[in-house]
């Protein structure tokens, strides 16, 4: 056998085993999900806890289906999809630009990188009876809410990939007589790629957060305001059922997302 033979032979069966590998790890997902909504379920039925408080998966489906047949849920879940792709969209594309801003100007970025600190430090749920003033209570106030909860963190994090580029291939580009956007677009930029892929990931989740937020302090529509009436009105299979929804679309939009890692490493 000669040495190509064997290198075919050694890939063939690396892709096979990752490929079982990755049935492996969905199959045991999957094994996971349905045991643990069986134990609730369980647990539910026999009264070892209180189906009032924690609800079970057989209410929940059927909170869902009324919800349905109203047609309101279709609303809300739209009213809170539609605020969150803006907010996370906008949110990510402002952070990246503010953060191109700071490493393009090393003055401003000592000037602005304490308020940037405290400004994420500040819990954002403290700025919204200002977002209701200014902008009302509505969508856009959701929005602006999502934008707060992500802005910050995209833009730190945006700002250290980077400042952490290798200084040494700045300084041979620079030797090179490359200009500054020449070394931001062929050199700062795909080395943050990485960084900007976690960010992306990250902002999945704090958009969700920020809309409901949003949508909790002061909306009438989507899956916040579901939960704050489920919550007032003590109907928590309600509340639980928007909880599986809003789990739903947030693993849907991390899957849109994650291809992007996937096809960085490829």
């Amino acid at each position: 056998m000669n040495k190509k033979q064997t290198y075919s032979k050694a890939r063939a069966m690396f892709l096979k085993k990752r490929k079982r590998d990755a049935i492996i790890v969905w199959v045991g997902r999957t094994l996971l999900i349905v045991l643990l909504l069986g134990l609730w379920e369980l647990l539910s039925s026999t009264g070892t806890i209180d189906p009032f408080f924690f609800s079970s998966p057989s209410k929940i489906a059927t909170t869902i289906g009324a919800l349905a047949a109203d047609g309101n849920l279709w609303i809300h879940i739209w009213t809170s999809l539609y605020e969150t792709i803006i907010g996370f969209i906008l949110a990510t594309t402002l952070g990246f630009i503010l953060a191109v801003l700071l490493w393009w100007s090393e003055r401003l970025r000592k000037v602005l990188e304490p308020y940037i600190i405290i400004l994420n430090s500040l819990p954002k749920i403290a700025l919204g009876p200002m977002i209701i003033l200014w902008f009302g209570s509505g969508p856009i106030a959701t929005v602006v809410m999502c934008i707060l909860i992500c802005v910050i963190i995209t833009t730190i994090s945006m700002l250290n990939a980077f400042i952490s580029c290798d200084n040494d291939k700045i300084l041979l580009m620079k030797s090179m007589h490359a200009s500054k956007i020449q070394i931001l677009f062929k050199l700062i930029m795909p080395n943050a790629l990485p960084e900007f892929t976690s960010v992306l990931k990250i902002n999945v989740g704090m958009s969700w957060v920020g809309t409901i937020m949003g949508e909790y302090l002061s909306s009438k529509a989507g899956l916040g305001y579901l939960i704050n009436y489920g919550t007032q009105i003590l109907k928590l299979d309600i509340v639980m059922a928007s909880i599986f929804i809003l789990c739903i679309l947030a693993t849907g939009m991390y899957l849109i997302v994650s291809p992007l890692e996937r096809r960085y490493k490829k």
